[in-house]
C-alpha cells in the first residue's frame, strides 16, 4: 500500500481551490460585464437603447479618449454599471454638446450612431442627442418654494425650447409672479447642463435615462387631433366599432 504523502495532498488541495477561486471570478467578471445597470446611469449621444447599446458596445474605450471635456468615463465594477462601458454623471460635468460629435466618430462597433441624430440622411445635429431627460423635483426645487432661481433655463442650450419658464401668481406673497421652470421631454437631450448648474445643495433637477423615466401613451389611442391617425389605427389591424351616440349608447346600457 502506498504511503500518505502530505505533501502530495496540500499540492491537490491547492489545485481545487485555484481552480474554485478561477471559477468565481469568471462568474463575478461575467456578472459585471453584463451589468446591473444604475437606474441613472447616463451613455454618451448616439447610443440607442440600453440593451442595444450594451449589445454593441465592445468596451474599447475609444469615445471616452475622444471626449475633449473630460466628460465621459468608463465604469469599473463598483460602479455598479457594466464594467467598461461609457458613461457620464452630469453633476460633475455634462455632456457640453460638440457639434462634431466626437465620442461617436470614435466609436468602432456602431454602439454610438451618427445615424441616430441624423435627420432623414441629413448631416448629424447633436440637438437630436436623447441621453435622457431632465426632471424636475418641484417639491425642493427653490423655484417652486417662492425663490426667483432660473440657474438651470440658463445654463440649458435650447433655452426657452427644453427649458422655458411658466409664469404663475405667486401663492405665497399673493403678489409677486413666479417664473417656473418647465421641461419640455421632446426636446430635451439630457446632456445635463442644468443639472450641473443647479444651485441646491443636491440637485433639484436631475437628468435621467428616458426609457426609465417616460411613460408611453401606447399605439392602440387614436390622437384625434392628427390628421389620418385613425386610419393608422385600422391599417395595424385593430377594429373600429360604429360609432353611436350619447344618448343610443346610454340607452343601450352602455355605462
Amino acid at each position: 500500500m502506498e504511503k500518505f504523502n502530505p505533501e502530495r495532498r496540500k499540492t491537490i488541495l491547492k489545485w481545487v481551490s485555484s481552480a474554485g477561486a478561477l471559477g468565481v471570478g469568471a462568474m463575478v467578471w461575467s456578472v459585471c460585464l453584463k451589468g446591473a445597470n444604475k437606474a441613472d446611469a447616463l451613455r454618451p449621444p448616439c447610443a440607442g437603447s440600453e440593451s442595444e447599446f450594451l449589445s454593441s458596445c465592445i468596451r474599447c474605450g475609444l469615445c471616452v479618449e475622444a471626449c475633449p471635456y473630460l466628460t465621459l468615463k468608463l465604469a469599473t465594477p463598483s460602479n455598479g454599471i457594466s464594467a467598461g462601458t461609457p458613461y457620464f454623471e452630469p453633476r460633475k460635468i455634462p455632456c457640453y454638446m460638440c457639434k462634431d460629435i466626437p465620442c461617436a466618430k470614435a466609436c468602432p462597433s456602431g454602439a454610438l450612431d451618427l445615424k441616430r441624430v441624423s435627420k432623414e440622411g441629413g448631416e448629424p445635429n447633436i440637438n437630436e442627442a436623447k441621453m435622457g431627460v431632465a426632471v424636475i423635483d418641484t417639491t425642493h426645487c427653490i423655484a417652486y418654494g417662492g425663490i426667483q432661481c432660473d440657474a438651470c433655463y440658463r445654463a440649458c442650450p435650447l433655452i426657452g425650447k427644453a427649458i422655458y419658464l411658466e409664469f404663475r401668481h405667486s401663492t405665497f406673497t399673493n403678489e409677486h409672479s413666479e417664473l417656473l421652470p418647465m421641461v419640455n421631454a421632446e426636446v430635451c437631450t439630457g446632456c445635463g447642463m442644468c443639472e450641473r448648474a443647479c444651485v441646491t445643495a443636491k440637485p433639484t433637477i436631475r437628468v435621467l435615462p428616458r426609457e426609465k423615466v417616460l411613460g408611453s401613451v401606447g399605439e392602440h389611442y387614436i390622437r384625434s387631433w392628427k390628421e389620418g391617425d385613425e386610419s393608422r389605427i385600422l391599417e395595424n389591424g385593430v377594429s373600429s366599432s360604429p360609432r353611436k351616440d350619447a344618448l343610443d349608447y346610454l340607452n343601450d346600457g352602455g355605462f
